[in-house]
């Protein structure tokens, strides 16, 4: 007599496959009453879980993926280090995973781990978009998903992230105080929610003072939004730049280093920035700082929290920020 698999309980029971496979995980998801169906029934048939299955009830991979869209940032190496020291000290594996910012390779890695070959999924998206079926697929197989820094407001997981608006208000008041009149806001990641948030922070800030925004959108491309930025600075003449990520800063200094605009004196900056290199600059940037390395190991741990916990609880609908440290130094100074 062949072995009955999940397909037939599926079939016998007239359940979804996945329902099957989440009630034989014990997942919070599936009523008692279906989860006794499904046990009793698999204990009639004599089932038998594969060994080599992935996601089965009891399984464990000890593995955690963490699916990132830059390999190269002081930001995610930071983060990296924070989710290191939790796998570290509970046992468990990590597999990395890097988009660079490419929304069909990471839903590829999504749909590749939506098998179950790892217990749990930590995402920073490459980019917001409409169609989160990937995801929700993973919800769906019961993997458990913490997402961190750029996050979707249209999923209900874990979100772990700085306080963007805040920050970004912070930012544009302080070259307000410090003498500016024209700020222009240079953004690169207008499509993820991070970008979105940063924006409006600026703007609100910008409101009360009757300031006209200019908004700047960069490329990723580095020579490409070299030229961008020139262009915008010799046409727009702004006295002060907020750049919502570091290497838009990095390449204000470049471009301001060629058509000889001093620093501060001329036009000042401020950037969200990790850059370890920051106070090092000529002159020192001034950043908001982001708490990377938390923000890494507050998302391993509410991730393991939901891997072992297994309770509605600890996967829905929770959004942890986290403080970021605003640091002035001397690009946004005014003495000179």
């Amino acid at each position: 007599m062949s072995k009955v698999n999940i397909k037939q309980l599926a079939k016998e029971l007239n359940l979804s496959i996945s329902t099957v496979s989440r009630a034989l995980r014990d997942s919070y998801e599936i009523s008692a009453d279906t989860k006794k169906k499904v046990f009793a029934l698999a204990k009639q048939l004599n089932y038998q879980p594969n060994p080599n299955a992935s996601g089965l009830r009891g399984q464990k991979t000890k593995t955690i993926a963490v699916v990132i869209p830059e390999m190269v940032n002081d930001f995610f190496s930071l983060v990296i280090g924070g989710i290191e020291k939790v796998a570290q000290e509970q046992g468990y594996y990590l597999l990395f995973y890097f988009t660079h910012g490419d929304y069909d390779l990471e839903v590829s890695f999504i749909n590749t781990l939506a098998n179950g070959r790892v217990d749990g999924v930590l995402l920073s998206m490459s980019r917001e978009n409409h169609d989160n079926s990937h995801l929700l697929e993973l919800n769906k197989n019961g993997i458990p998903l913490v997402l961190f820094d750029r996050v979707s407001e249209n999923l209900d997981n874990v979100k772990v992230t700085s306080d963007n608006y805040d920050s970004a208000i912070t930012a544009t008041r302080h070259l307000i105080d410090a003498g500016c009149k024209k700020i222009a806001y240079l953004q690169v990641h207008k499509n993820i929610s991070i970008g979105k948030i940063r924006m409006n922070g600026y703007l609100e800030a910008l409101r009360p003072k009757g300031q006209t925004p200019l908004m700047v959108e960069c490329s990723n491309e580095n020579e490409e939004t070299f030229e961008i930025i020139e262009k915008m600075l010799l046409n727009e003449k702004p006295d002060g730049i907020f750049a919502s990520v570091e290497k838009l800063a990095v390449i204000c200094y470049r471009v301001c280093e060629k058509i000889n605009l001093r620093i501060p004196r001329d036009i000042k900056i401020i950037s969200f920035s990790n850059l370890q290199t920051a106070s090092l600059l000529n002159p020192s940037l001034t950043t908001i700082t982001q708490p990377a390395f938390d923000i890494g190991e507050t998302a391993a741990k509410e991730l393991l929290d939901i891997i072992h916990k297994k309770s509605k609880s600890a996967s829905r609908d929770k959004h942890v920020i986290l403080k970021s440290l605003f640091i002035k130094r001397k690009s946004t100074s005014a003495l000179y």
